[in-house]
């Protein structure tokens, strides 16, 4: 039997791997399930676990006591901040997916046009991206400042943008999408790369119009970049946390469910249970959306 064919009998029969290849699959598979077991599924469990007991956090856990239902039931009846947060994370959310992520969609289609400019706007609009929330916060903190802000010199007006509860959701909302249309603008347009000319020559052959074109055609065609798009905008907004909280810590306007979960754990009411029983509420809501990404990829590769 030749050299050449050796290895392509080995490669059939699973059985017929060498130890040293079996202990490079293990640890290949191994470390990276453990990884992921210990930061992200352990914590996980502990934190759905911790919702049903009272625990303070400094004693030890065994002298925690169990509560059922008790700090859900608190949650949805009488914390003051659980609704108003939940109601800021929905607007957070319609912002993005409404506002930001088709203003990143149409800067992909201009830019994918390759006019003059081209390199400049995207780095420009890309810029963002690179940098923190926290960061992004203090940039439009010169933009919104009451007595130096440029909004307020441009408006004639003295509004405390971020102070006032009546605006400092907007205000985050614009600081927010500032880097939300750069990050899907990217995506999209790598999406566009990797659409098949042809088919743009065609429908046009076929008579139909460029926005026809983009809908009917390349639009449906960048079905994969859709959802990724969708599932990152919905995470994004549920887990919004490091802007608000360089506002105001989450607080007169601003709360949001990651805000009130950090507030509950770490801060100084110390309510490890009733903000793990916020976090489980978060977990199960972002699992939805993950749910169905997940029959969506599976259904795709089954085709």
């Amino acid at each position: 039997m030749s050299a050449v064919a050796e290895p392509r009998q080995r490669g059939r029969g699973g059985g017929r791997l060498s130890t040293r290849d079996k202990v490079t699959v293990s640890l290949m598979m191994g470390i990276p399930t453990l990884v992921a077991a210990s930061l992200v599924w352990l914590p996980a469990i502990a934190s759905v676990v911790l919702s049903f007991f009272d625990w303070d956090g400094f004693g030890p856990l065994s002298e925690a006591e169990p509560v059922g239902l008790r700090w859900y039931e608190e949650a949805v009846t009488i914390y003051p901040a659980f609704w108003p947060a939940v109601q800021h994370n929905l607007i957070w959310l319609a912002a993005m997916f409404f506002v930001a992520t088709p203003i990143g969609l149409l800067c992909a289609v201009l830019i994918d046009r390759e006019a003059s400019g081209t390199k400049l706007y995207q780095t420009s609009l890309y810029l963002p991206v690179v940098l923190s929330m926290a960061l992004i916060g203090f940039v439009w903190q010169l933009m919104f400042s009451r007595d130096q802000g440029l909004i307020n010199a441009v408006l004639g007006t003295s509004i405390d943008w971020y102070g006032d509860s009546r605006y400092n959701l907007w205000a985050a909302l614009i600081a927010t999408s500032w880097r939300h249309v750069g990050y899907v603008m990217l995506l999209y347009l790598a999406g566009l790369k990797g659409v098949d000319p042809a088919l743009k020559e065609a429908a046009g052959i076929d008579g139909a119009s460029e926005i026809k074109t983009f809908f009917h055609v390349t639009f449906p065609v960048m079905f994969p970049i859709n959802v990724v798009v969708l599932v990152i905008t919905f995470i994004d907004s549920l887990r919004a946390f490091d802007l608000v909280w360089v506002i105001n810590r989450g607080r007169n306007g601003l709360e949001l469910l990651a805000t009130e979960v950090t507030r509950n754990i770490v801060g100084e009411a110390q309510r490890i249970g009733f903000g793990s029983a916020l976090a489980t509420i978060m977990l199960g809501m972002s699992s939805v959306f993950i749910l169905i990404y997940l029959r969506i990829v599976m259904r795709e590769e089954a085709r």
